[in-house]
């Protein structure tokens, strides 16, 4: 059986807490725990992460998401190598949205089905791993350069920093 390293779970409910250490156990060969968010990016500088499940809501009676907005953005800000999957009880479309378009790596539902938050933790930390080559980052740096520049070669070479020619011979390169 692989073994997925270390999660960080930051969950203000301890019984969610003990719960996750539990389900958990068998997958990952460290499962590290934090009530309050306040000491997440310390832990972070302590500890080799290789994933957090990251609640939603700390705020006593807000249940809007806006918690773990703020505190994704912080991780992503400062340690954007490490996945982050959110978890809430008060789950809707657009909060998913904004936290997957915000950097999450995927969202999940209190109540979870553990099987389920198994499988999405290991996906999520399996795609982490598979490194895209060097001409993959470049092509796709390129089709979104020309995207944003809606097919203009030259605006998308200066936008890159390169010639037009190299750029057209990147290209021909890439097909």
């Amino acid at each position: 059986m692989q073994n997925y390293g270390t999660i960080l779970v930051v969950d203000d409910n301890e019984a969610i807490l003990t719960a996750l250490k539990y389900c958990l156990a068998g997958t990952f060969e460290r499962v590290l725990t934090l009530t309050s968010p306040d000491r997440l990016l310390a832990q972070l500088e302590q500890e080799e992460v290789n994933i957090i499940l990251l609640d939603m809501n700390f705020t006593l009676g807000v249940n809007n998401g806006q918690d773990g907005l703020v505190w994704l953005q912080a991780i992503r800000k400062h340690h954007p190598e490490i996945p982050v999957v959110l978890i809430t009880a008060y789950a809707d479309v657009s909060l998913a949205v904004r936290g997957l378009k915000r950097g999450a790596s995927d969202f999940i539902t209190k109540p979870w089905d553990n099987d389920e938050l198994v499988r999405k933790l290991k996906d999520v930390l399996d795609a982490a791993d598979d490194l895209a080559t060097l001409d993959e980052v470049e092509a796709e740096h390129i089709r979104r350069a020309l995207d944003r520049c809606h097919g203009n070669l030259t605006k998308a070479a200066e936008m890159l920093g390169i010639s037009r020619q190299t750029l057209y011979n990147k290209m021909k390169h890439l097909q």
